[in-house]
């Protein structure tokens, strides 16, 4: 598995993943209640700014992980083309890259454990009521861990069905890459198992010894 964290150090790498997490929160409500189109290209600047700040190598790493959003924005933008409504369908594509842009860039500059840390502290109270919150912390890691690696691994078939046919790939891919993520899918399923699973250890575990044995 790999990090989405940039290798790449910025200021940023060294706040705190609680603050970042919030700002983005905040930033996201913002983008949603500027009305104009100016306001939402001052905003996608703004982002756009921050992302060249590091280094030209650094923006470059952040608008490739960015590139799988333009089939996305197209769609919108030739619906609201479609229903003449040219300037909603531009507010709502800058509106739709710059929360995600933002949210990448909160991604790349913040280690998996410390979002993870932070998440752990936000569910403490659900943890405290007997919820099993590891469960959720989980999904929410594998998620982001494997995401890139469905990326990169449908990139790899496409290369592969590129090398065999001069036809575009388009849905016949999407039964491999399918049975890949269902193979990956078992294969954590079975390292979970092995390690004791989502479920909490029992208090008599984590003091090491059996009660009933007397140890």
């Amino acid at each position: 598995m790999i990090s989405l964290t940039s290798p790449i150090e910025t200021r940023a790498h060294r706040w705190p993943a609680g603050p970042k997490l919030a700002g983005l929160c905040l930033a996201t409500a913002l983008l949603f209640a500027l009305p104009s189109l100016p306001l939402q290209l001052a905003a996608f600047a703004i982002i756009a700014l921050l992302y060249l700040l590091p280094g030209l190598r650094f923006a470059k790493a952040g608008a490739k992980a960015l590139r799988p959003l333009w089939p996305i924005a197209l769609v919108l933008a030739l619906w609201h083309g479609l229903t003449a409504d040219w300037a909603e369908g531009a507010r709502i594509v800058l509106r739709f890259t710059t929360a995600v842009a933002l949210a990448n860039l909160v991604t790349m500059t913040t280690r998996l454990a410390d979002m993870l840390d932070t998440l752990h502290w936000l569910t403490r109270p659900l943890a405290a009521l007997g919820v099993n919150t590891r469960a959720g912390e989980l999904a929410i890691a594998l998620t982001i861990r494997f995401t890139p690696i469905l990326a990169q691994k449908g990139q790899m078939l496409a290369q592969s069905w590129r090398a065999r046919s001069a036809k575009r790939a388009n849905w016949h891919l999407v039964l491999p890459l399918g049975i890949l993520a269902l193979d990956d899918a078992e294969h954590v399923a079975e390292a979970l198992r092995a390690r004791g699973g989502v479920n909490p250890a029992p208090p008599s575990a984590s003091k090491g010894g059996d009660p009933t044995n007397g140890t």
